[in-house]
Formats: C-alpha cells, structure tokens, sequence
C-alpha cells in the first residue's frame, strides 16, 4: 500500500467495519495521509488492534479512536457519532464498508430472513450510518466526503447466481449515494461508490453458499477471471488508495458516480 505523503487529509473520519479487510486497510491509510478516524465496529478487541496500530506508529500523523457499534443499531451510531464530535469536534469523511456476503442460494431456497438480514445489513445499514453522520458534517460547514462500498455485483456483474440478496443490496448502495449526491451537493458533501471485484479480504468468512455448482453457468475463463492480473485478486490496500482519493481534494469534482476497482473483471465476466 503506497502511503501518501504531500497531501495530508488534516480531516477527521469515520470508518465502519474498521476491524478487518477494506475498513482496516482505508483506516490505517487515512491515518498515515493525516486524518483523525473513528474506528467503527462490532468487535471491540480487533479495533482496539487497529488503533494500536494506528496510534504506536511513529509514520502516522493522525489519530485513531475505538467506536463500538452496529450498523444495525441506529441509538448505537448516534452514540458513536457523538463520541467522535466530543474528542475531534468535526466530520469530513464517512467511509460506509460494513456489510456481509450474507447467505448466497437459489431462488427457491433462500429464506426471507436470510435476505432482510442482508439488507439490513448492507443497505439499511448504510443508511443508518449516514442518517447519524450527515448532520455532524454538516455542521462543519466546510464540506465533506461519504464513500460507500457497494460491489461489481448488483452493479456491472450478474454472473454469481445465487448471490440475489448481497447483489441487490449493493444495487441499492448505488441508488441511495446517487439521489444523496444531489440532496447533498448544496452543503457541499461529495457521495461517491467504490465497487470491488475480487479481492483480498476477510469478507468470504460473512458468506454463506448452499450449492453453487448446482446454480453456477457453464462458462469458463482459460485465462483467469481479472484481465488485468488473471488469477490474481486485487488487495485492500488497492481499494484504500482509491478511498483516499475520493475522501481528498483530489477529487474535489467528483460525486454521484462510481468507482470500479476490479482489474476489468467485472466487464470480463459480468
């Protein structure tokens, strides 16, 4: 991961799902390009790990706090959000990376409750996140940056079949940063997507598949999936430079659109 050195963030921001994968990965970035964050999760003892690792750095400009909480629980966030604003007093960039795979199967197969749960995960759970933010950016009056993880699926890829639930969380990710990128624009707050493909991360160990060869098409890739690199998936450092890119001024212009970070695969295999 390139750490970036000649443009501090001199912000303060929240990451969920900071314990593992993409949310540790853009936390530590962050960190290290100047920010203050919010460590934001449901496990205590993995965000304490990450703010250790944060804090105990001599190469680390900015600072890092330990926020327990659930995006399923809306007090939860607020509390967490009020946390944020006693220690910093501000918020410039929200990073919205809690989700799950979920449970992935047929049609005929997949539970309503294994669905909601996806949803209220995924979807609902970003909306919950940014309902307790927004108001603190806000009253900053200066601006700021919320970027959501959604995905190639749901997005630009619909060949993972069984994958109905995250897929169309993900969908809906998409749609909720469009319409608030305009409500938003007038207070001065970017709303952009980043969409990964395949990557390194914690986040097969949230997903649950029942039967894929059953569901799966017969269509083979003799090269590998990801045109750019073949067989080999992206890593969640590749996916926190692109984070830092759209949370900096760098991408000063840029809201309502999405980010694909994929190696082309989604175009490949979608």
């Amino acid at each position: 991961m390139k750490i970036p050195s000649d443009s501090p963030l001199q912000h303060v921001a929240l990451v969920t799902g900071a314990g593992s994968g993409l949310g540790r990965a853009t936390a530590k970035l962050l960190a290290h390009a100047g920010a203050n964050v919010g460590l934001l999760g449901r496990t205590e003892e993995e965000l304490e790990e990450v703010a250790e690792e944060i804090n105990g750095s001599a190469e680390t400009v900015g600072e890092a706090m330990v926020l327990t909480a659930d995006v399923t629980d809306m007090a939860s966030l607020r509390d967490a959000v009020a946390a944020l604003e006693s220690r910093w007093g501000r918020l410039d960039i929200v990073f919205a990376n809690a989700g799950i795979n979920g449970v992935w199967n047929g049609i005929d197969a997949l539970e309503e409750d294994d669905f909601a749960k996806t949803i209220d995960i995924n979807l609902t759970g970003t909306f919950r996140t940014l309902k307790a933010a927004v108001p603190l950016i806000r009253r900053g009056g200066r601006g700021g940056s919320i970027i959501i993880t959604a995905s190639v699926n749901g997005t630009r890829m619909f060949s993972n079949t069984g994958a109905t639930a995250y897929a169309s969380s993900k969908a809906g990710q998409v749609a909720m940063a469009r319409m608030l990128a305009v409500e938003l624009a007038r207070d001065g707050i970017r709303v952009n997507t980043i969409c990964p493909g395949a990557i390194h991360s914690e986040i097969d160990d949230n997903t649950e598949r029942h039967d894929p060869t059953r569901m799966r098409l017969p269509v083979e890739f003799p090269d590998g999936k990801i045109p750019l690199t073949g067989e080999e998936p992206g890593t969640a450092g590749q996916v926190a430079e692109a984070v830092w890119f759209l949370a900096s001024d760098a991408s000063s212009h840029t809201t309502g659109t999405e980010l694909f970070i994929d190696g082309a695969q989604s175009l490949f295999q979608g």
